[in-house]
């Protein structure tokens, strides 16, 4: 018999935990419900989810300290984390993708929606990521290691990112719109917006520095990466 996906709900309104668990249970997932970090953490120590449902006001530590922790910690930082907010702010959403978050979802929302996201994050689990190491120019990333460097400076990246520029360095020089990035990097993309991949990309340039300009926004068609960025051509031409 298939294993049911476990998804932990770390949200202190019992109604709504409820209501989530009940719909989760019927389309055969497997819920466990802790009302703030302490008794989520207790249940991570437990037995590992499969994904985090994670609401961004808590007693006690905040979703998005609490998405940074475990994010840090190497048991956890491999488990997809879904954030629940009731925030649409952009600047919040930014703060939520920026401490780790895989995705978020605004309340109010659907019942559809929540599993379609869910089951997008799990299905991201298993990335065709190929595990060799790739080098452009002088950056090099190392799928098996989970490393990536700069001219032999190691690199601090959070996995979404991590995920971007290995797709990204791995089908260098060719132009990939948001829809492709979305369903190639991220999986099942029906519910997730394009402007996510905007996000993303914005935190891969600034966590790679000086090398983040080797990702090219492309005018009306998405982004690419090159070992020829175009401030590097921009020399006039002498004849």
């Amino acid at each position: 018999m298939k294993k049911q996906p476990r998804v932990l709900i770390v949200e202190d309104e019992s109604a709504i935990a409820e209501l989530i668990a009940v719909n989760l249970r019927h389309n055969g997932l497997a819920p466990i419900w802790a009302e703030d970090g302490v008794a989520a953490q207790r249940e991570l120590d437990a037995v590992l989810p499969d994904v985090i449902l994670l609401d961004w006001m808590l007693p006690g530590q905040s979703g998005v300290a609490l998405a940074r922790k475990w994010r840090a910690d190497a048991r956890t930082k491999g488990v997809p984390i879904l954030m629940l907010t009731a925030r649409g702010d952009e600047p919040d959403k930014i703060a939520g993708l920026d401490a780790g978050a895989d995705d978020y979802i605004t309340k109010p929302f659907s019942t559809q929606e929540l599993l379609a996201r869910i089951r997008a994050v799990l299905r991201r689990r298993a990335p065709e990521q190929l595990e060799e190491a790739v080098s452009i120019g002088d950056l090099t990333l190392d799928a098996a290691t989970h490393r990536v460097s700069w001219k032999g400076q190691a690199l601090k990246i959070g996995p979404t990112e991590f995920k971007l520029l290995n797709y990204l360095m791995r089908h260098a020089e060719r132009v990939h719109s948001r829809s492709q990035l979305l369903d190639k990097v991220w999986g099942d993309h029906v519910f997730i917006e394009e402007r996510t991949v905007d996000v993303h990309v914005k935190r891969l340039r600034e966590t790679l520095g000086p090398a983040g300009q080797l990702i090219e926004t492309v005018r009306g068609a998405g982004y690419r990466l090159t070992a020829q960025p175009a401030v590097a051509a921009s020399v006039p031409a002498r004849h």
